[in-house]
């Protein structure tokens, strides 16, 4: 088969991932996980999917001022193949010539040579006028305008340095095991190893590393050891954070796929014990694998956190962590989907949920633990919110203000509740932190 020719195999099947995404709101790795392509194609067919995804409003708009006229409903994937087309042209490598006839052969491959030469006027044209978006927002931030109007609303002095960082791509942080090496012994080995990128630390993320170009994990130095973990250095703060003063027997709810599980237990004392807990059992088996390779061992419940009287052996733990399903809107540079999947009316939900589970688990805490809240979001209903809404409900709930350590002051916003990282700080996600302390010499009036 010519290169020509599998490039418009990509390229058509780049086209049914992105209309899986837009038309039927599936996420973008369950598209991804269902199209069979060659091991080493799937470095481009990832790029042309998050990419045209990432500028997703912008292409559209650009489109919408190329075409004549809508294209039929039926033929709506011409649509996501002419913005992958769009995409090449304006924010890859790709020679124009062959984004232009690979894009063009992919109609084909998708059983529509009707619109071969439709594609073919289009992306010429696009070459020679480059139409600019300027009225339209949505166009111009790429982002849905609920959710820019949101962010304008909870951050009126950060909201545009979030969008313009939800529109960069994210560099790959390593979680270094503290049971194994150190993160600058760790530089080290990436340094004698062939073809390895350079790294640097960061200060007051002991065990974190940011690498300066993603690799296979596989081809990480130790990484089928447990050396070595993907994971972005933000989600890093939460084991050291919750496991401060110590901690002994931990509940890890929502654990899955275990990056904060493995985190707990390389740096726990050698008598704790975690309970790892999910409700999606697909998802924990990623977890079990991930502790096989890592070399420790934690007990993995399959059960519903909110609903603790199903799996709770009744023995209190002194160290809850709940990463509480969320919005995820301070991933989105990772997942430029969330942007497309995500609706304003979700938002009371997944808070009433999140209240819901620190409803449930507190009980399960025991007098002077600790538990700590986080999410991947960064609006204030589902954070500050349902703390604030959280601790006038529970007298015996405290919040600790003190950070994990002096180095990453900086970094951290302090809200009414709870601090947040915002997304592109230090090449971090954005995460939301609140630290609950259990005060034993109250009583909960639940």
């Amino acid at each position: 088969m010519s290169d020509e020719r599998k490039g418009a195999q990509l390229r058509a099947t780049a086209a049914t991932v992105i209309e899986r995404v837009v038309r039927d709101g599936r996420t973008l790795d369950s598209a991804l996980g269902e199209v069979q392509v060659a091991e080493s194609e799937m470095p481009m067919l990832r790029m042309l999917c998050y990419g045209t995804l990432r500028h997703h409003w912008r292409l559209r708009a650009q489109l919408a001022a190329l075409l004549e006229r809508p294209l039929k409903s039926r033929d709506r994937i011409i649509e996501s193949l002419l913005a992958i087309g769009l995409f090449q042209l304006t924010d890859t490598r790709v020679p124009d010539h062959a984004a232009v006839s690979m894009t063009v052969e992919a109609a084909r491959v998708l059983r529509r040579p009707a619109y071969a030469g439709l594609i073919n006027a289009v992306l010429r044209n696009f070459r020679r006028k480059k139409p600019e978006i300027t009225s339209n927002e949505e166009a111009e931030l790429n982002h849905p305008q609920w959710l820019i109007d949101t962010l304008r609303k909870d951050w009126p002095d950060d909201w545009r340095a979030i969008v313009d960082a939800n529109n960069e791509r994210a560099p790959m942080w390593l979680r270094v095991n503290a049971r194994q090496t150190t993160a600058e012994d760790y530089v080290g080995l990436l340094q004698l190893a062939e073809g390895m990128p350079e790294a640097t630390t960061l200060p007051g993320f002991e065990q974190a590393l940011r690498l300066e170009r993603p690799v296979d994990v596989e081809q990480l130095p130790g990484f089928l050891d447990g050396w070595v973990s993907v994971q972005d250095a933000a989600a890093q703060l939460a084991a050291p954070w919750l496991l401060a003063d110590g901690g002994r027997r931990i509940l890890d709810a929502c654990a899955a796929p275990g990056g904060k599980t493995g985190h707990l237990l390389e740096l726990a004392a050698g008598d704790a014990t975690v309970t790892a807990l999910d409700l999606d059992k697909d998802r924990l088996q990623g977890l079990r694998d991930n502790l096989r390779r890592l070399r420790l061992d934690a007990t993995v419940v399959c059960a519903d956190a909110s609903n603790p009287q199903a799996w709770w052996d009744g023995k209190a733990f002194d160290r809850i962590l709940i990463d509480a399903p969320c919005s995820a809107t301070g991933v989105i540079r990772r997942h430029p989907d969330i942007r497309l999947l995500r609706r304003p009316s979700d938002i009371p939900g997944m808070a009433r949920q999140q209240r819901t589970m620190l409803d449930a688990l507190w009980p399960l805490l025991a007098p002077g633990g600790r538990l700590l809240y986080v999410t991947c979001s960064v609006l204030q209903e589902e954070n500050d919110s349902v703390v604030e809404d959280f601790l006038g409900q529970h007298p015996d709930a405290v919040e600790n203000p003190l950070l994990p350590n002096y180095n990453i002051r900086d970094l951290m916003r302090r809200k009414a509740l709870g601090f947040q990282v915002l997304p592109g700080s230090a090449g971090l996600d954005g995460f939301y932190y609140a630290c609950l302390d259990k005060d034993p010499g109250k009583t909960d009036s639940k």
